[in-house]
């Protein structure tokens, strides 16, 4: 039986996927962590933390974001709250989002995995291949980026404000990325239950990354500064570093201290090893698990992300 929250569903069109197609991508991604093969899956793209599927697998049609598996229903539950509250918060600041829908996929042992789900978009809108396509938008895009960016962010509400998370269309900017939802209390509490996102860890690392690394990673999506830094960081990585002066021309008199393109470029050294270790560390720990433990990995992990610096 799959689940739905009962505020889950954020489609203006009923969600297609059925329950059976959910479940046959469920047992090709078990299939793949239990063995390492991942032929079945076809892979649309992926963050730090986890993959976005495509379904069905020989001509995708939806996006289907796993998250690392919850330990009950209630945690799911409490998640998704979290969620849906993201979602209208980020409505309320005028950020459009490609429609979404939550479902969650009991494991049998108690365990509850949650799968994201958003229609395949376009290649063409993704704005990192529209600017490579159409650098001449670049000036429009990025500042409607940005507009976006300084609307939302503040203590209690961020966003990862990056180029890949937008697709540019006819009626404006969409964001896809709502998969970590960046909301504080009143308090200055995070929102979101971080430990779901270090379970792929080894246990050993988990309370100092927790301690020592998260705190500084979510503090940069509710600054307003460190947003448009991080948005002008990555366009190293899409390899769009030359809108980087682009980017600052249109954010530096809105932020202070202005943003220099030489601490963007330090700032993508240094995101960058901090994510590399990151990575090293749970592809080490999945090959300690498959080859010394003789017992599946049941996390999926990127490729290999080219961090050229």
């Amino acid at each position: 039986m799959i689940w739905s929250g009962s505020s889950a569903t954020h489609f203006a069109e009923p969600l297609t996927i059925s329950d059976d197609e959910l479940l046959e991508l469920e047992r090709d991604v078990a299939h793949a962590l239990a063995g390492g093969d991942v032929a079945r899956l076809s892979v649309l793209g992926h963050g730090e933390i986890s993959l976005v599927l495509g379904w069905p697998a020989a001509t995708p049609s939806w996006a289907c974001k796993r998250l690392p598996p919850f330990p009950d229903r209630a945690a799911a539950d409490a998640y998704e709250r979290t969620f849906d509250q993201y979602l209208e918060r980020l409505a309320e600041r005028g950020v459009d989002v490609v429609e979404t829908s939550v479902r969650q996929l009991p494991l049998g042992d108690g365990r509850v995995v949650l799968y994201c789900i958003q229609p395949v978009l376009a290649a063409d809108t993704l704005a990192p291949l529209l600017l490579r396509a159409d650098g001449a938008r670049a000036a429009e895009v990025l500042g409607a980026v940005v507009e976006h960016v300084l609307a939302v962010t503040d203590d209690r509400l961020g966003i990862d404000g990056q180029l890949s998370n937008w697709s540019v269309e006819a009626s404006g900017l969409r964001y896809l990325d709502v998969t970590t939802p960046l909301l504080r209390d009143v308090n200055g509490h995070d929102e979101l239950d971080t430990g779901l996102f270090l379970a792929s860890l080894p246990w050993c690392l988990r309370r100092p990354v927790r301690r020592f690394v998260i705190p500084g990673i979510l503090e940069r999506y509710h600054q307003p500064r460190t947003v448009v830094l991080d948005l002008a960081a990555n366009l190293v990585k899409e390899r769009l570093e030359l809108f980087i002066p682009t980017v600052l021309a249109l954010a530096n008199d809105r932020i202070d201290p202005p943003l220099t393109e030489s601490e963007v470029h330090a700032d993508y050294r240094s995101d960058a090893r901090t994510w590399a270790a990151l990575q090293a560390v749970r592809r080490f720990d999945r090959v300690w698990q498959r080859r010394v433990r003789r017992r599946p990995y049941p996390f999926l992990l990127p490729a290999r992300i080219d961090r050229s610096m």
